[in-house]
């Protein structure tokens, strides 16, 4: 039997931190993280629906322009779409609106996490049912990390300043990935269930779009990688001037 793989693609309208973040024209290609994302996922041969969860006018034209049978569209009730609304209340709503089968959470302001990159994670998942309920993308924090007086990560009583490839890695979950069975969301009220795989990102596929400094970081290592797109007569047809560099396998990290 064939493993239904459905998008949850959150896009509220009204972010303080970068303003009209998801839609604003971002390096050059007009529809931004919001068009950029979608094509990503329509591009995913293992992914069979997308459903964008929104407030925003912007993003339904948008999402709109794809014409694609994959993309739905369903406005976000108006209490979960503030700043004020918490992340735990929206994985309650996600099983009311998701068909049934796995469902992978993703955001738009993952913007280097690629069609590729997703295949990759679906199938890795895929292949750990067996030994793990769900799955969430993680990069890797090997550094000096402390905690008011002392460090987390290393034992200053056997050496104070060890080299930084010998100390324990922490895994840091960089929200660009997180995969179950809708049953998990209606059980645990969570997006993971009790044993999650974690799968390592590379710090630059991972990068994650939150203040404005961060915006325009993304948006100079984007171009640096595919190139200014055309700004006009291609964007009803979703595509872009450019090729997509195809991206490095990622790595696979399991953690007990």
């Amino acid at each position: 039997m064939k493993q239904r793989i459905n998008v949850f693609l959150p896009m509220r309208a009204g972010s303080e931190r970068v303003p009209n973040k998801n839609t604003k024209t971002f390096s050059g290609i007009k529809g931004g993280l919001c068009k950029i994302k979608l094509e990503q996922l329509i591009k995913c041969n293992l992914i069979d629906s997308i459903l964008v969860s929104t407030n925003d006018p912007e993003v339904v034209k948008i999402a709109n322009t794809f014409n694609s049978k994959k993309i739905r569209v369903i406005i976000r009730p108006d209490e979960l779409a503030s700043s004020s609304s918490s992340t735990d209340d929206l994985i309650k709503y996600v099983p009311e609106v998701m068909p049934d089968g796995h469902i992978l959470w993703t955001h738009v302001t993952s913007p280097f996490i690629s069609s590729e990159v997703y295949d990759q994670i679906i199938e890795k998942y895929l292949e750990k049912l067996e030994d793990f309920d769900s799955l969430m993308t993680v990069t890797k924090l090997q550094k000096f990390i402390w905690k008011d007086s002392g460090p987390v990560n290393y034992n200053r009583n056997l050496e104070k300043w060890p080299k930084t490839q010998t100390i324990e890695p922490l895994w840091e979950v960089n929200s660009g990935v997180f995969l179950t069975k809708k049953n998990i969301y209606q059980t645990n009220n969570n997006r993971i269930g009790d044993k999650p795989y974690l799968f390592e990102l590379s710090d630059d596929i991972a990068f994650d779009i939150d203040w404005l400094p961060d915006y325009k970081i993304a948006e100079a290592l984007y171009f640096s990688t595919h190139g200014m797109a055309e700004l006009s007569y291609n964007y009803d047809k979703g595509h872009l001037k450019n090729n997509y560099p195809r991206q490095p396998k990622q790595k696979e990290t399991v953690i007990n």
